[in-house]
């Protein structure tokens, strides 16, 4: 029989500013107001609904997905706040459910706390957390708890967000950037870049157009179907900032391979290959938000690949490069003309900060 007394139910605040006072992050009835109304309106679940300090999650329950608990945190800083393809709340939510999946956890549970900078239109507050919303649903996962912080003028970039996401990992899977080895397949979920130039594109001061969408994406299901054909996957690593190249370099070195790649086999659309001749950059290192390297064993290759391009998000999954047995921890590229050339760790920016 339950002890716990029944939770009455009560009305939630209204907010009319049209902007964001300094108020708002004071502790009193406006914060209060602004909470109920922008968030807790959106994001409303049994989890959150308490709105005690911490979010109470059981164990028994936990413990039906696996035997290990997965724990994330990223801070989202992106500019602007929305482009094509996304925005910074769809970014938050399916960048720290992908931290989550690649380490083979199911993504459950995230916490979501925003700093928004004194003079935010309001309007723009409740588009992000309604995307937050939209995002959590789509992906199956729930905002459990939070925390709202208001600054003067000047001391954010008009709105950060930090989401941090807790998953669980079933028992016997064990993967890690230390596991790849000589004749494994290195497989990618479709094209690369396209977030990192959208991102460019959209802040408008290259006087460029170009059609190129982000690819943020939750990338969960994929990978629990990826993993179902191919069980003895060795890694699997977002390309997010830093892009494919710094991902396969971190293999490499923490594996002591060498890892060569082929520029033919490279899923990249033209038009971001044409974006990156334009300004001068290298594509390998384009951040994405929807795409993944996978290491797999050779035998696993062609389940891994049939397994990816039967997810929507992985219909132009493609093999595209092998771990070899080269210098150690040395990634490779073939070129079109049949050379090849190092691809090194990225060394401070190429571009402007993208998440």
């Amino acid at each position: 029989m339950s002890t716990e007394m029944p939770r009455r139910a009560r009305a939630l605040g209204r907010i009319v500013a049209q902007t964001v006072t300094l108020a708002h992050g004071g502790g009193g009835k406006a914060m209060k107001d602004l909470i109920d109304d922008v968030f807790v309106r959106a994001f409303d679940n049994p989890t959150l609904a308490p709105l005690e300090d911490q979010a109470r999650l059981t164990l028994a329950g936990l413990a039906e997905y696996g035997d290990r608990l997965a724990l994330t945190t990223d801070a989202y800083v992106v500019d602007p706040l929305f482009f094509p393809g996304g925005d910074i709340g769809k970014l938050a939510v399916c960048g720290t459910v992908n931290d989550l999946a690649v380490g083979g956890a199911v993504p459950l549970y995230l916490s979501c706390a925003v700093i928004a900078e004194e003079g935010l239109p309001v309007a723009v507050l409740r588009r992000v957390a309604q995307s937050i919303a939209d995002a959590t649903r789509e992906a199956g996962v729930v905002i459990a708890t939070g925390d709202t912080k208001i600054v003067p003028k000047g001391a954010c970039d008009k709105l950060f967000v930090t989401t941090s996401g807790i998953g669980v990992v079933r028992q016997g899977l064990d993967l890690g950037v230390h596991r790849a080895q000589p004749g494994d397949a290195v497989l990618v979920n479709g094209w690369l870049g396209d977030h990192g130039a959208a991102i460019l594109a959209a802040r408008g001061d290259l006087s460029l157009e170009t059609p190129i969408a982000s690819d943020c994406a939750a990338l969960h299901r994929l990978i629990a179907a990826l993993l179902e054909a191919a069980p003895q996957t060795r890694c699997l690593r977002d390309a997010t900032r830093g892009g494919v190249a710094t991902v396969l370099n971190e293999i490499a070195q923490a594996s002591g391979v060498a890892i060569e790649i082929d520029d033919a086999r490279m899923p990249m659309r033209d038009a971001v290959r044409g974006f990156c001749e334009i300004l001068g950059l290298d594509p390998l290192y384009l951040g994405n938000e929807g795409k993944i390297i996978a290491v797999v064993p050779p035998d696993q290759c062609d389940a891994a690949l049939a397994a990816m391009r039967r997810d929507p998000l992985g219909r132009d999954a493609a093999v595209v490069g092998r771990i070899d047995h080269g210098e150690t921890g040395r990634v490779t590229l073939r070129t079109a003309l049949g050379g090849r050339r190092i691809v090194d760790m990225l060394v401070g920016e190429q571009l402007p900060r993208i998440c």
